[in-house]
């Protein structure tokens, strides 16, 4: 059976014979264990009150233990009734989810034999922060606030842009890229609210320990992440794989096939929103047209750029002719796959498994039906973009 975090937290305070806690990064409890020779004022309050006091807070913030990597000292303090304590944080893959805590002894001078013995409880501290990974940091009340400023920011925020302008994992870190993660198949979730908990937690930890993926946020039909701007691919397919993983763990659905979107870069964030509605646009485009891929750049996407700036979706005489008279399917396909591959006959003949006779027949009941020439001028620009725009209307709204 798997170990719980009380477990683990008991395990690992047997074998360093003293009192533990575990905080997530709100400074609520988490988890504590029953021994305790001597337990401080500040851990008893802590335990009774499920949450560090703000004073204690500011006294083990000053020592640093938001940004280590490896075990804080943080010496007694008489003014608040603490006596002196050891903080491991508690890492994934470089992800920050919390905190353990080890007290010293009223007698001890230094935290030199507690250091020495953590070694002998790495295992229960790997396994207690996975634990937190996985179900405690996602629903953090801190993170929660964050992933909705951060898309208020996205969406165009003024207050929003200029208070996320000041985090840690954005501020000197231009030029950015905006990144949607998206599964056409949740993009109209019957629990919305449990939907942004599924996107959330799993773009969180699909994006654990990927340097460049610097913060992500959860919406009811799709996720997204701000990564540093790069030329390569590996880490976003990295993302791709994990979210998809990750997702169907959460949302209860096999697992299905999620889409990237990615923006042009941007230096500036003001170019924020600009960024997201084109990563947005990437994934919409890569949902309606399979040929695109997965992991899909907006400046690839052709047309569908222009759809998505547009308010309503084009119509054509022609398109609309031939789609009434296309009854069995035959010439609309054919005609997209001559203007997606500049004309090759062969290529559509392969990709449709068909006669190359059978392409240039398509094609004269085509021009038979329009009395005009389907692969000349504005007739062939008229009916490429319908075409286009007939897949669009069919992209998931998010």
């Amino acid at each position: 059976m798997r170990e719980g975090v009380e477990d683990l937290v008991e395990k690992a305070a047997q074998k360093l014979g003293r009192g533990l806690s575990v905080e997530d990064l709100d400074g609520l409890l988490v988890a504590y264990s029953s021994n305790q020779a001597h337990a401080d004022p500040v851990r008893v309050n802590f335990l009774l009150s499920k949450r560090v006091p703000a004073d204690v807070s500011a006294w083990q913030l000053s020592h640093g233990i938001a940004t280590a990597v490896r075990p804080v000292a943080v010496p007694p303090n008489a003014d608040l009734g603490m006596y002196g304590r050891v903080c491991v944080p508690l890492l994934v893959r470089g992800f920050r989810v919390g905190y353990l805590w080890v007290q010293q002894e009223p007698e001890e001078e230094s935290a030199t034999a507690i250091l020495a013995a953590l070694p002998g409880v790495r295992l229960e501290v790997e396994l207690i922060a996975g634990l937190l990974l996985d179900s405690n940091t996602a629903a953090s009340a801190h993170r929660r606030q964050r992933e909705t400023t951060f898309l208020s920011a996205a969406a165009g925020d003024k207050p929003a842009l200029a208070e996320i302008a000041g985090w840690r994992e954005v501020h000197g870190r231009a030029p950015w890229q905006m990144v949607t993660l998206l599964d056409p198949d949740g993009a109209d979730p019957e629990d919305p609210q449990a939907a942004v908990v599924a996107t959330s937690t799993a773009a969180m930890l699909a994006t654990a320990g990927i340097d460049p993926a610097l913060f992500t946020a959860g919406a009811e039909t799709h996720a997204v992440a701000l990564f540093a701007h790069s030329t390569g691919r590996a880490n976003h397919a990295a993302v791709l794989t994990h979210y998809e993983r990750e997702l169907a763990k959460r949302s209860g659905r096999p697992p299905g096939r999620v889409l990237v979107g990615i923006s042009e870069p941007f230096s500036s964030l003001r170019g924020l929103p600009d960024a997201y509605a084109q990563s947005k646009v990437a994934a919409q485009a890569a949902a309606v047209d399979p040929a695109l891929g997965e992991l899909v750049d907006v400046r690839t996407v052709g047309v569908y750029q222009l759809m998505g700036s547009v308010g309503m979706e084009p119509s054509s005489v022609f398109a609309d002719l031939l789609v009434e008279e296309d009854r069995a399917d035959e010439l609309l396909p054919v005609l997209e796959e001559l203007y997606d591959n500049d004309g090759a006959v062969q290529t559509v003949a392969d990709r449709l498994h068909i006669h190359r006779s059978t392409v240039y027949h398509r094609v004269a009941r085509v021009r038979k039906l329009l009395g005009a020439d389907p692969l000349g001028g504005r007739v062939r620009q008229e009916l490429h973009l319908a075409l286009k725009a007939r897949r669009w209307a069919a992209r998931p709204r998010i």
